[in-house]
């Protein structure tokens, strides 16, 4: 998974550094104990002299809660890990239509495929491409072409004319 700031740590330490100074310890010196900015620690003890202790507590994380929770997500990787051919599939190849399509069966939510790289990144997964290349494709005569033919029919340069 990936890594979270931890925000129950974050209260406990503005509440920590408000102790101290009400226990005589400077600023400058809360600001070096915690590895933060003095107005860091001046903005704690200024919103908690206006608002109380409780202006120090941590609020709720902005914006769309995750689709899918924690515990979903570990489930999600086991199911990864396991294999396309394990959930039904022909080949061992995952692809997003398929990854999506795992996601509505077993967890019941919706997500483009678009997407789904960023749920990867999430689970610590990384997305990736495989080469597209022909069964059929036969390599010597890739370059062999590439060395001979290409050059030959490739239109020449116009050497010095203005263009």
């Amino acid at each position: 998974m990936a890594k979270r700031r931890d925000a129950l740590a974050f209260e406990q330490r503005r509440y920590e550094a408000l102790d101290l100074f009400e226990g005589g310890v400077p600023q400058a010196d809360i600001a070096r104990r915690f590895r933060v900015s003095r107005a860091a620690v001046c903005k704690w003890l200024s919103l908690a002299r206006r608002e109380g202790r409780q202006a120090l507590a941590r609020r709720p994380r902005p914006g769309r809660p995750p689709k899918l929770s924690d515990r979903q997500r570990r489930s999600l990787v086991r199911l990864l890990s396991q294999g396309a051919e394990a959930a039904g599939y022909t080949t061992q190849l995952w692809t997003a239509e398929r990854i999506r399509r795992v996601v509505w069966n077993h967890f019941g939510v919706r997500f483009h495929v678009h997407h789904l790289p960023k749920l990867l990144r999430q689970c610590g997964w990384s997305y990736q491409r495989p080469t597209s290349r022909a069964r059929e494709r036969d390599e010597r005569e890739v370059q062999r072409w590439r060395h001979q033919e290409w050059p030959r029919i490739k239109k020449k340069s116009a050497g010095n004319k203005p263009h």
